[in-house]
């Protein structure tokens, strides 16, 4: 089959897929290049730090298959792809649990102020009396989207010893089940942001959630709490939480995503050292992007032992 690989992914299922399939690697291929080297391709694999527009899948009259190697959907046009007859196979699950790890070692990092201790000591400056932290255990989580990467992060925060708050965006009786099941308490977004301790946020970008967290709602959080964002850069407006930070309102912000990313880009909050910033790299284990490759590769195998018919018939979007 002709794939087009528009993002990295694991090596061995490139390594794979190329030894019984036609192979383009295209890695954060602008729109224009996309375009062309997608004309005869049949499957189109992405992850972020890509746009797949309309114009580029219209430029592909054979594809018939696109999987989204991780969670967000946000960089694809997905009213384009429901109009056309082309499977839609997202992978979230292995690297769910790698951003719940992500979300506590962002939290762990804040809370004993381990950067602080870390630079000081490396300049010969022993501050053992002068660094504060305190225990996650007693202290109140809220996750904002208490989703499938959501209730992983709430969870490990129980086996933390934490109360954990719990906010979906369409609230349900059975959500709420599923939530205490795992000890999450259900809440409100306001009720969330006014007890938490730290606010781990876990939405995807939609036009509902761009900019959710702005002043007024930085305004509802607890003075001295921490924000946690491995969503997406546009769910937390930037310019309101430095405010929030510059103020003290708030005592540390750890970001995985920012509104500009890429090679280039300096975040607003650099010289902030109660800030963490990593290049969303949230998902990205060695562990989880093997076991997303592989799943990969067992559906490009799917593909192509389907005759058309068994292809129109399969479900249209999975979530793996």
């Amino acid at each position: 089959m002709k794939i087009l690989i528009a993002s990295s992914i694991d090596k061995s299922a490139i390594k794979e897929l190329s030894q019984e399939h036609n192979v383009i690697c295209a890695f954060g291929a602008p729109e224009e290049e996309l375009k062309q080297l997608i004309m005869d391709r049949e499957i189109l694999i992405f992850r972020s730090g890509v746009q797949i527009t309309a114009d580029v899948m219209s430029a592909a009259p054979d594809l018939r298959l696109i999987l989204r190697a991780g969670s967000g959907y946000d960089n694809i046009d997905l009213d384009h792809l429901l109009d056309r007859p082309i499977r839609f196979i997202r992978i979230p699950g292995p690297g769910a649990r790698a951003v719940a790890e992500m979300s506590f070692a962002l939290m762990l990092a804040l809370s004993r102020n381990l950067f602080t201790a870390d630079h000081q000591w490396r300049q010969g400056h022993w501050v053992k009396q002068k660094v504060k932290g305190q225990l996650l255990a007693g202290k109140v989580l809220g996750i904002v989207g208490a989703g499938n990467i959501g209730r992983r992060t709430g969870s490990l925060g129980v086996a933390w010893g934490m109360d954990v708050l719990g906010c979906v965006e369409l609230p349900r009786p059975e959500t709420h089940a599923a939530l205490r099941e795992r000890g999450i308490h259900p809440a409100t977004f306001e009720e969330l942001l006014a007890q938490s301790d730290f606010v781990s946020v876990h939405v995807p970008l939609q036009e509902s959630t761009r900019n959710m967290i702005g002043a007024q709602e930085l305004a509802l959080m607890k003075p001295g709490s921490i924000l946690i964002n491995l969503a997406r850069g546009g769910v937390v407006n930037e310019s309101a939480l430095c405010e929030a930070l510059r103020s003290g309102h708030l005592a540390g912000a750890g970001l995985d995503v920012h509104e500009h990313e890429g090679e280039g880009n300096i975040s607003p909050f650099a010289g902030m050292s109660n800030v963490i910033l990593t290049p969303h790299i949230g998902a990205s284990t060695v562990d989880s992007q093997r076991q997303i490759g592989q799943i990969i590769v067992t559906y490009v195998k799917e593909a192509m032992n389907q005759t058309p018919e068994e292809a129109l018939a399969a479900e249209k979007i999975v979530v793996v």
